[in-house]
């Protein structure tokens, strides 16, 4: 089976393609002077266009981590955008963690596997 590989650069691909599945690399959002919110907005408009450019969309995710810098203080904020964000029914698996993030500044980060149509 081949694998297919897009946006690409000497250290990651944004968007892995193998057997009817994308994978996506971490996304996180473009302003990290922006609360919780905006930047799970802004990640999740990122997927969205990952998605796309792979084939396929957010009804076909199954399976999402959710990293937060801070889960105590994030994860309402987060869970608010994600709520709306979401179609009703279509839910992947998905894990909410705490982690040390690779800037400051980002609060959340999302790791996505979907499959295509």
């Amino acid at each position: 089976m081949s694998i297919q590989r897009q946006l690409t650069n000497e250290r990651m691909s944004q968007i892995v393609v193998h057997s009817n599945t994308v994978y996506l690399a971490g996304q996180v959002g473009d302003d990290l002077s922006a609360g919780i919110e905006q930047q799970t907005r802004e990640t999740l408009a990122n997927i969205e266009r990952l998605l796309d450019l792979a084939g396929t969309d957010k009804t076909r995710l199954l399976s999402v981590t959710v990293y937060l810098k801070d889960i105590d203080a994030h994860f309402a904020g987060m869970n608010s955008v994600w709520d709306k964000w979401l179609p009703k029914g279509v839910a992947p698996a998905r894990a909410a963690v705490e982690s040390k993030l690779c800037e400051p500044e980002i609060l959340v980060e999302l790791s996505v596997v979907a499959a295509l149509p």
